[in-house]
């Protein structure tokens, strides 16, 4: 059995924007774009977190210029994979878990007296 067969890192959220998205360039010369989404849990615990705040990503231009539009408090949903991400800093090698996403796109609102069930 090959190792395509076996793995696979799929993620599929759809959330709130928590803010607009940040646009930084790298020092490697891309292009990066992040946003965070406010997920709600399946089951909150009776103390716990009731929702997640998970950074996603994408280094594809059109997808950037897609996510530029969207405002805190629109409700999206991503398709990506979870990738932790490396870097240089002064005081040795950093590292963060983020979605990259490969897909985006704004849910619409239900009509009246509807409302999308989200975090």
């Amino acid at each position: 059995m090959s190792v395509a067969v076996i793995d696979r890192n799929d993620v599929v959220l759809r959330g709130r924007v928590s803010a607009p998205a940040e646009l930084r360039s790298l020092p490697s010369g891309d292009t990066l774009v992040t946003f965070r989404l406010v997920v709600r849990r399946p089951e909150p615990r009776a103390r716990g977190q009731s929702v997640d705040v998970l950074t996603c990503i994408t280094y594809d231009r059109a997808l950037q210029r897609r996510i530029a539009a969207w405002e805190a408090g629109d409700v999206v949903e991503v398709e990506g994979a979870l990738q932790r991400r490396f870097w240089r800093t002064p005081g040795g090698t950093a590292s963060v878990c983020e979605v990259n996403c490969r897909r985006g796109r704004k849910v619409p609102r239900t009509g009246a007296g509807g409302t999308v069930k989200t975090a």
